[in-house]
């Protein structure tokens, strides 16, 4: 018998589940842990609600965490990031409930947040903080039977962070952003160069040449900028940090306020967390055909109801994922509505990445489950041990081998006397 769900269509399943068996292909890390939990259902009699993006790679996750013992319902972290036959496989193939579809509306994506939170969930999983901040808004009931979380992605570590700050916080999370073996890998690599593939994607335009706005220069942004750069765009960024603008500029890039980039630019792309980041006045300032895409997780660095006013009226679709505003007779071209491009245009970042990053999602359950009751309302960070050992099995993996110390090498740096 089906699962609850709702999805588009449960007849997209078969495809779907090709998708999620390819990228597994890709995910070794997460394929060791899966076997492991296999044998030990070290998630058993747990109930988990995530809220993620629902694609191939997050599909296999839900695997994982449903091999160890746990009960699992997904729902969407963005409307516009579902894959729909990789929703529907994971209802009709692995009778996973789903709570998803590419392009819900406002209300459609709350509902589908309620939905996975009436799971009752002893563990929440987020890629944002959503469900975190409808529980302790709307949901507080469900706080009596929660014993943690997780927490995917760098916005919704800010909001965590200002809750612990706030004494807000009524149940422990792991920021699995904070892994080095998520944020040095899935940050720069994976958003470096899924976001240029939205981009590619929606518009079909040739970098080589172009004048590319990063706004931020934080591990996301650096991985932009990057990867801009390789393509042969001359990459400008924009900062708040002296210490991260001064590295923009030594590692070859120009540095100026947005109000400056904002004449220079031909594709503006904003991954800072922050609101409002391209406004109105840097819109009224922008060039003919100027585009903006946003790769933060919210869709409010870019300031979309400033640009319709300045254009006063509805923008035309003129590509799939791509809005001509007209501000003084000039075309402003919007990309995925201003939500993540990588997943709304493309689909989000390689498998290869995501296998370190949902590697830390199951192990950061599995700590959770093991530690929670000695663990106070706060955001911590995966232990370091385990972090290693993510990027040793990810080596294994490779075929790449590394250096181990020998007896005299360790107790030399473990001391003090020795000098010269």
């Amino acid at each position: 018998m089906t699962v609850e769900h709702d999805v588009k269509q449960l007849d997209l399943a078969t495809g779907g589940r090709y998708r999620i068996e390819w990228a597994e292909q890709e995910m070794p890390v997460l394929r060791a842990i899966r076997e492991r939990f296999a044998k030990e259902k070290p998630l058993a009699g747990m109930r988990i609600s995530a809220c993620l993006h629902v694609t191939t790679e997050t599909a296999n996750l839900m695997h994982t965490l449903q091999v160890g013992g746990a009960e699992i319902v997904l729902c969407a972290s963005n409307p516009l990031s579902t894959q729909d036959d990789v929703a529907a496989s994971l209802v009709a193939n692995y009778e996973i409930p789903v709570y998803a579809i590419k392009g819900e509306d406002n209300n459609t994506y709350y509902d589908h947040i309620k939905a996975a939170l009436d799971f009752k969930p002893h563990i929440t999983m987020d890629d944002g903080a959503d469900l975190v901040s409808v529980i302790h808004k709307t949901r507080t009931e469900l706080l009596q039977d929660i014993v943690g979380g997780t927490e995917e992605t760098t916005t919704g570590v800010i909001r965590l962070r200002a809750m612990a700050n706030d004494k807000a916080l009524k149940f422990p999370i792991i920021a699995v952003n904070d892994s080095d073996t998520k944020h040095l890998f899935d940050n720069r690599y994976g958003t470096g160069q899924s976001t240029l593939d939205g981009i590619i994607r929606a518009t079909n335009i040739l970098l080589a040449g172009r004048t590319v706005v990063v706004a931020g220069y934080g591990w996301c942004s650096r991985g932009i900028a990057s990867r801009a750069a390789g393509m042969g765009a001359n990459v400008v960024v924009t900062e708040i940090d002296p210490l991260r603008a001064l590295e923009a500029v030594m590692d070859g890039y120009r540095v100026m306020p947005m109000i400056d980039a904002a004449e220079v630019g031909d594709i503006f792309i904003t991954a800072t967390g922050d609101k409002n980041v391209i406004d109105g006045h840097h819109f009224e300032r922008m060039k003919r055909g100027a585009m903006v895409a946003n790769s933060g997780h919210f869709n409010v660095e870019i300031n979309i109801p400033a640009l319709e006013a300045l254009s006063g009226k509805a923008p035309r679709i003129v590509r799939p994922f791509v809005e001509e505003y007209m501000v003084a007779g000039r075309p402003i071209y919007v990309l995925g509505e201003g939500r993540l491009i990588n997943l709304a245009a493309a689909e989000g970042h390689p498998a290869s990445v995501m296998d370190m990053s949902f590697a830390n999602q199951a192990l950061g359950a599995e700590y959770m489950v093991k530690n929670a009751a000695n663990m106070a309302p706060a955001v911590y960070t995966i232990p370091a041990d385990v972090d290693k050992e993510i990027a040793r099995l990810k080596l294994e993996a490779l075929g790449v081998k590394i250096d181990i110390l020998t007896p005299e090498q360790a107790d030399y740096l473990s001391q003090w006397e020795e000098g010269t």
